[in-house]
């Protein structure tokens, strides 16, 4: 069910959202269609990209990023984690983000569901996990309460012989025979 794996896309960035570290990967996913070895200038590129395309220009508040990019065809999720960087200065790095090939299709991630016997909201539930949303996320989405979502997984768990929210979407992005 799922194809070949493929390396994540890792960007360390700094304060003002500049790259200073970036895998091969991450420029050809953010890159895409163009083919990477045509982009002269990969940070200012990259910079760019990550400001118009990775930050969720809804959120008011403090800098966050998108949950999930398309490139092309392909979904990935996208993760940042802020950095404390202790007795560095603070221009040096604040944010790595890692964008990961999302495989499932919604028809792939129904079927495998249906394996577990899980009800259309337990379901629900999952696919929103899977997409990398957290409890309160989930809630809102399915407009019910942080602790029905808990409880959804909770009973999901039970269900899929395993004991955390890590070991759900394990179950479901993991190899399958």
């Amino acid at each position: 069910m799922t194809a070949a794996f493929t390396m994540p896309g890792f960007l360390l960035l700094n304060d003002g959202l500049q790259p200073i570290a970036f895998n091969s990967e991450a420029v050809q996913i953010l890159a895409y269609p163009t083919k990477p070895e045509r982009i002269q200038q990969k940070t200012e590129f990259l910079e760019n990209k990550i400001k118009f395309s990775l930050v969720d220009k809804r959120s008011d508040s403090q800098l966050e990023f998108i949950k999930e990019y398309r490139s092309g065809g392909r979904q990935y999720m996208c993760r940042a984690f802020h950095i404390d960087c202790k007795g560095q200065e603070v221009a040096l790095c604040t944010t790595a983000v890692i964008l990961e090939r999302h495989y499932s299709s919604v028809a792939e991630l129904s079927d495998l569901l249906r394996q577990f016997d899980l009800t259309p909201r337990e379901m629900e539930a999952v696919t929103l996990l899977v997409e990398g949303l957290t409890s309160k996320e989930i809630a809102c989405r399915m407009d019910i309460s942080p602790n029905t979502v808990k409880a959804f997984l909770r009973l999901v768990m039970l269900k899929m012989n395993v004991s955390t929210r890590s070991g759900i979407v394990g179950k479901i992005v993991g190899p399958h025979s």
